[in-house]
């Protein structure tokens, strides 16, 4: 290559570079006159052929996920999607509809009320899983491990510990389901097995907490999330974006059905929707 020549190609390099520099990138959507580009999908090609979890995952994890993933994932949306009045974010949503403010203001009072106790235990759980494993990675066993944080956590006072007890199911049925799917789906992983085995060890020390405190839903998300591949953060974004629908809801309801201004008192609510119904047959 001739000396020119290097000069030449040195000089495009430098001047890209600096073109590079003066702005700022984004790998998650381009758009162009007539085009949508998601992840590198034309958006409407997408649009009938993907599920609305198989998007989130898309965007989220920056390829479509298998047929399993993309199930499990719709899922877990399904799973918390709502979960009555008593939440502090649908209080939240409520107080705030009451105030005849716009349903954008009420939602958006919800998601401010999510917290490390209420949708935060998602990640909280997903590092509670990592501890137990780095301790396998050790050299404990799953047994071992497990039990060596169940102890820990009546040490310290954490009980329940994240992931396990409900305050009103004493087994969450979400849990269960999602577990199953799971084993279905042949996506069991090291996260998953960790959970139920501290769900063993919480087992025989129900003496000392009081109560059998099963794996509940945060817990089961959690495990699986992980599993899938999703980080702490975005543990909590898979709630945080099923529960939207279930705010939006409570939102409306609020406001077509409910005077203004009133005093909620979540304990006085009187359920008057339909009756326990099944799915049509074909929906599995």
């Amino acid at each position: 290559m001739s000396e020119q020549h290097s000069k030449h190609t040195h000089e495009e390099r430098r001047s890209q570079s600096r073109a590079h520099d003066a702005h700022w990138c984004t790998s998650l959507t381009k758009i162009a006159p007539n085009a949508i580009l998601v992840r590198g999908y034309n958006l409407d090609e997408l649009m009938g052929r993907l599920s609305f979890a198989d998007a989130v995952y898309l965007l989220l994890m920056g390829e479509v996920p298998t047929p399993a993933i993309g199930r499990m994932l719709n899922a877990i949306l399904v799973s918390v999607i709502d979960h009555g009045v008593t939440p502090p974010s649908t209080l939240a949503a409520r107080n705030v509809a009451a105030s005849g403010a716009p349903l954008k203001d009420s939602v958006a009072a919800g998601i401010l009320a999510f917290g490390p106790y209420h949708g935060g235990d998602i990640e909280t759980c997903m590092r509670f899983l990592d501890q137990g494993l780095s301790l396998t990675r050790a050299g404990s066993s799953l047994e071992e491990a497990a039990e060596q944080l169940v102890v820990e956590c009546l040490v310290h006072g954490i009980t329940p510990p994240p992931g396990f007890g409900h305050r009103l199911h004493s087994q969450d049925p979400r849990a269960p389901r999602l577990f199953q799917l799971c084993m279905e789906l042949e996506l069991e992983g090291e996260h998953v097995r960790m959970l139920r085995a501290i769900e063993r060890a919480l087992a025989a020390r129900q003496e000392q907490y009081g109560r059998l405190l099963p794996a509940n839903v945060d817990g089961a998300i959690a495990a699986i999330s992980a599993d899938l591949g999703f980080s702490y953060e975005l543990g909590n974004a898979i709630f945080l974006i099923s529960r939207m629908p279930g705010l939006i809801a409570h939102a409306h309801e609020e406001r077509t059905r409910q005077e203004p201004m009133r005093q909620i008192d979540p304990k006085d609510h009187v359920y008057d929707g339909s009756s326990e119904r099944r799915l049509p047959e074909g929906r599995k």
